[in-house]
């Protein structure tokens, strides 16, 4: 006779139930715990402490990049002065630019406003990317061959129409 525990397997146990008294949590209270956990790992660490609350997993990947000389910082200036600070990596392309422009401003205003809509065909028609007075005009050329270095600053130009 086999004197092993032969108890079912499949039994529950107390500690394995899962309800109100049991201590577990809804997603909507685990999200606030993580976020929570999150916001202050970020906040101690000296690379990604100026990271935003509500920080994405490609904001922090592009911060990490930076740091290590893959990425870099270029500084967007609008039309209207307002500034923004985009990283793209060492090798982009003016496209690259424009999409990380993109990215950095559809972050923002959902972070701020909600989720509002640009229409950044009627942006690209009408302005310009500029650097040091030369129009960034083609859209497959790398950074680089416009000279543009970590930190530099771009601006937006308003496009005039020929006629």
């Amino acid at each position: 006779m086999n004197t092993e525990d032969t108890s079912d397997a499949s039994a529950t146990h107390p500690e394995d139930e899962v309800g109100p008294s049991s201590g577990s949590m809804s997603h909507h209270e685990c999200m606030k715990l993580f976020q929570e956990k999150l916001k202050s790992l970020i906040g101690s660490d000296p690379l990604l402490s100026d990271l935003p609350e509500l920080v994405t997993v490609e904001e922090v990947q592009s911060h990490i990049a930076l740091e290590y000389g893959q990425a870099m910082s270029i500084h967007v200036q609008r039309a209207d002065g307002a500034l923004y600070s985009v990283i793209v990596e060492q090798n982009a392309t003016v496209l690259d630019l424009k999409k990380a422009i993109q990215r950095h401003v559809k972050l923002k205003l959902s972070r701020e406003e909600g989720n509002p809509h640009i229409s950044w065909r009627y942006v690209w028609r009408s302005y310009w990317l500029c650097y040091a007075g030369t129009r960034l005009t083609d859209d497959n050329k790398k950074l680089r061959d416009y000279n543009i270095r970590n930190k530099d600053q771009v601006v937006f130009v308003k496009r005039l129409r020929g006629k």
